[in-house]
C-alpha cells in the first residue's frame, strides 16, 4: 500500500512539470466575440428597387400649359369692343393776343383835379384764330394816386388779325419814375399781363388821337 502511495506522488509531480495532459476548465470563463464577419456588398449594374411593390408613379413634368390661361387666334371679322375709333374733328379756336406798350408821356389834368398823370400808349394785337369780344385793359403804377376814370378801357369786339391801340392814364407822382403794369381780362378772367420798370417816353410818336380804340389790320 505504502508503495502505491509513492507511485501516484511521483506521477503528481511529473504532471506538475509539463502540464495537465487535459487541462481543467474555469470557473466558467466568457467566451471571447471574435468578430463578425461581414458580407461583402456585390454591385451590379442593376439598381436596387426600393418597395418594389409600391404604385406610386413619379410625377412627369410637362410643358404643357393649363386649358384656362390658352390662349386660341381667331380669325374674325367681329370688331372689338374695346378698338379705339379715330374720329377726324376740327380744332376748337384759340384765343390769343400779344400787348405792346408803345410808350408813355406825362400831363397835366386839371380836367378831372389832379396834378400829374402819366400816359400809356398800348397795342393790343389778336393774334389767334378767334375773335376776342369784351376785352378790359387796365393800367397800373406803383406810385398811383387816385384812382384815374381812364385807367380802364374796354373793347367790346376786336376780330382775329386785328390790332387797336389805347390810351390809359393814372395818376402818378410828379416828376418821378413810373413803374408800370398793363392787364387785359376777359370774361374768363385774366388774359395777359405786361410791365415796365420805367415807361419811355413816346415824345412825337405818340399816336393820332383819332386812331385810338379803333380796331385795324394789324400790321
Amino acid at each position: 500500500m505504502k508503495k502505491y502511495f509513492a507511485l501516484i506522488l511521483m506521477a503528481l509531480a511529473s504532471s506538475a512539470c509539463s502540464g495537465w495532459t487535459i487541462q481543467p476548465l474555469p470557473n466558467n470563463p466568457p467566451t471571447p466575440f471574435l468578430p463578425s464577419t461581414l458580407t461583402p456588398s456585390i454591385f451590379t449594374a442593376t439598381p436596387v428597387v426600393i418597395g418594389a411593390t409600391s404604385t406610386l408613379t413619379p410625377s412627369v413634368s410637362t410643358s404643357t400649359p393649363a386649358a384656362t390661361a390658352t390662349t386660341l387666334a381667331t380669325n374674325t371679322n367681329v370688331p372689338l369692343s374695346d378698338t379705339p375709333v379715330v374720329t377726324f374733328t376740327s380744332a376748337p379756336g384759340q384765343p390769343a393776343v400779344f400787348v405792346e406798350i408803345l410808350g408813355c408821356n406825362t400831363s397835366i389834368d386839371v380836367t378831372h383835379g389832379m396834378g400829374e398823370v402819366t400816359n400809356a400808349f398800348v397795342t393790343l394785337k389778336n393774334t389767334g384764330n378767334v375773335d376776342l369780344i369784351n376785352l378790359t385793359t387796365t393800367l397800373m403804377a406803383l406810385d398811383e394816386g387816385r384812382e384815374h376814370p381812364d385807367k380802364t378801357v374796354d373793347t367790346t369786339f376786336l376780330q382775329m388779325g386785328y390790332q387797336v391801340t389805347l390810351k390809359l392814364t393814372v395818376d402818378s407822382t410828379y416828376q418821378e419814375e413810373t413803374p408800370i403794369q398793363v392787364e387785359v381780362r376777359s370774361e374768363a378772367g385774366l388774359f395777359h399781363r405786361v410791365g415796365a420798370e420805367s415807361c419811355r417816353d413816346i415824345g412825337l410818336f405818340a399816336p393820332n388821337p383819332t386812331s385810338l380804340n379803333t380796331p385795324m389790320p394789324s400790321q
